[in-house]
């Protein structure tokens, strides 16, 4: 700022003449000085300048270092250590697991960062997801996999800013989130957090989701949250779908398919990037300078932080051990800002601090990190607001939300067999319902549901498809159901509600050809409706197209429902034809498990890329 005269209009009217010098606001005799970082209206580059240079080195390691809560020691050493970021990993959570707790847990953790010597607020994370997905009672969307079917940019950017306000209700202001993955296999266990194979719908959604989360201008309103794209880059093309596994892709593979969505995700100006577990060629992108500095933040011009994955940098040896110094040297000047550690803090914040003392990484990488990630905490507004909108608190889980879910469920439906017209149902039917996934709000949400796996049951609250078809179908319908499929004898059609049980990342992955078909209790459930001589109709909840060539014959009509989340009503509005279906194939449908990895535009899938029926 250099020396500039101010005029402070003080109460009473008097005005008294002040001056800034050395980044120092003198408000005149007697009165304390306010460092200009604390002034909002400077400029963010000043602010963020003037912060950096009154750091110390332990200061500056510990904003770029990222704890789980679940993980920390005692909440004291949020002070002690002058933490700069901590998060919630899935089911790391208050007890209870209420909106009211996790306000006043956020809150605690935030009273404990301004007691440090610089004030500097924390930056709070969280795998929000498909809606804030960790707190029980929020509004759970529908996971990528279906969002992408609907082509719907304007709904995906609207559903960011419901999340937005509902994360930013309990005091976070940063999600983990889009995934912008371009899942190339079905057999990865992160299908469903793939917008499309294709990497033009994953680039618009993620795009979307981006303007939804940060608004137009991050910081621009209290509920504006910190996005971030990931996981950065080719995660969903590793050989055989493997969850952190190896990509043996070229430069132009990478560029031309896995690449795009992170590009349209910087244009949009998303404030984070997160790496990938993967590797590319077998170097870790973790430790890879070229894809992360040179190519994100040098030829895409990012201007964010890049955050790691789970312990990430503490994997790039290849043992998944303790952080060693060649992990922490490699992961920080490959261009990694901030290191999700997340348990063993104090050994990290050693390692580095020994790493940068004896030369190995550049005192300037470091301040390059902690400007990236400061400039972000100022754009936030964390300085001015470090605590919990109340206001969007009540915005938690709302009828307003839950309708705009249920909009989203109704547009995320594909029809893929309609013989017969079965479908929509009638008015007057004897429906007869079975299946696992019929009557679970957990099944049909799938994993990052309250806990990082996901589970089976009432787990939040929620309308299941079974609830949802009682609802729609209204007074005097008469909707039978057993979770086995016996007892559909005298009814006029049956809906089969099968697919898969919840789960995340590794253990999703499907490396047997098994695994990607429906299983044993499902074969019981149509074998039990086959008896019964009437038409079958399959709604399949699952994270990824299941092989169901076999049983494909014998079934009237298909319905793919994705992971729909908690509006179950959704998928009965589609097929009691309150609304016609929409819903167009995002990614390739295989006809066996040998197609698992089909491409777009390849022969011989059951159903192609675009495919999507509806009602005449």
């Amino acid at each position: 700022m250099g020396r500039a005269a101010l005029r402070i209009r003080l109460l009473g009217g008097a005005v008294l003449a002040a001056t800034a010098v050395a980044g120092v606001l003198t408000l005149g005799a007697g009165t304390a000085t306010r460092p200009l970082y604390k002034d909002a209206s400077q400029p963010v580059p000043k602010r963020v300048a003037d912060l950096l240079a009154r750091m110390t080195l332990a200061e500056k390691v510990w904003q770029m270092t990222q704890v789980d809560k679940g993980f920390l020691s005692a909440d004291a050493d949020i002070t002690k250590y002058r933490l700069g970021s901590l998060l919630s990993g899935g089911g790391s959570v208050p007890v209870p697991n209420e909106p009211a707790a996790w306000v006043a847990m956020t809150d605690a953790y935030q009273r404990a960062a301004l007691k440090t010597r610089l004030g500097i607020p924390l930056i709070y994370g969280i795998d929000a997801v498909h809606g804030h997905n960790n707190v029980i009672g929020a509004t759970i969307f529908p996971h990528n996999i279906g969002l992408g079917v609907t082509r719907d940019a304007a709904l995906v950017r609207k559903i960011g800013r419901a999340t937005a306000e509902e994360v930013a209700g309990t005091g976070i202001r940063w999600t983990f989130a889009p995934c912008v993955c371009v899942a190339r296999n079905i057999r990865w266990g992160r299908t469903y957090e793939s917008f499309s194979d294709e990497p033009k719908v994953a680039s618009a959604l993620g795009a979307a989701y981006v303007a939804g989360f940060q608004g137009p201008k991050l910081g621009g309103s209290p509920t504006s949250i910190l996005a971030t794209a990931k996981h950065y880059v080719a995660d969903g093309g590793t050989d055989k779908g493997v969850n952190t596994g190896d990509a043996s892709l070229s430069d132009k593979q990478v560029r031309s398919i896995y690449l795009p969505p992170f590009t349209a995700a910087v244009k949009q100006g998303v404030g984070s990037v997160m790496t990938s577990f993967s590797s590319i060629q077998g170097e870790k992108m973790h430790a890879s300078t070229h894809w992360v500095t040179d190519v994100l933040k040098g030829e895409l011009g990012f201007k964010g932080f890049v955050i790691s994955d789970w312990a990430g940098v503490a994997q790039i040896d290849g043992d998944g051990s303790l952080y060693s110094f060649e992990d922490v040297d490699k992961g920080i000047d490959a261009g990694i800002d901030m290191v999700m550690v997340p348990q063993a803090y104090q050994l990290f914040q050693a390692v580095l601090t020994n790493e940068i003392q004896k030369g190995h990484i550049k005192r300037s990488r470091i301040d390059d990190a902690v400007r990236r990630i400061l400039t972000v905490k100022f754009q936030l507004g964390l300085f001015e607001h470090p605590f919990a909108d109340r206001a969007a608190t009540k915005t938690i889980g709302s009828k307003a939300h839950r309708a705009l879910a249920r909009q989203a469920v109704r547009e995320s439906l594909v029809l893929l067999k309609n013989a017969g017209h079965v479908l929509p149902l009638k008015k007057g039917q004897r429906i007869f319902v079975a299946g696992k996934n019929a009557d679970d709000v957990g099944a049909q949400s799938g994993g990052w549901t309250i806990t990082w796996q996901g589970s089976t049951g009432p787990i939040t609250p929620g309308t299941s498809i079974l609830q949802g078809l009682k609802q729609v179908a209204g007074k005097g319908a008469r909707i039978d159901y057993s979770l086995d499929g016996r007892g559909a004898k005298g009814h006029d059609v049956a809906i089969a509600v099968l697919g898969e049980g919840p789960y995340a990342e590794s253990n999703g992955d499907r490396p047997d050809d098994y695994g990607l078909n429906l299983d044993a209790a499902d074969d019981v459930v149509i074998s039990n409706l086959r008896k019964a001589h009437i038409p079958i109709v399959v709604v399949l909840v699952s994270g990824r197209p299941l092989v169901v060539t076999r049983e494909l014959p014998s079934l009237k009509a298909l319905v793919a429902a994705w992971l729909p989340g908690t509006e179950g009503a959704g998928v009965a509005d589609v097929l009691f034809g309150r609304v016609k279906p929409t819903g167009k194939l995002a990614r390739v449908w295989p006809r066996s498990a040998a197609q698992a990895a089909l491409a777009p535009g390849e022969p011989g899938a059951l159903f192609p890329y675009g495919f999507g029926l509806s009602y005449r």
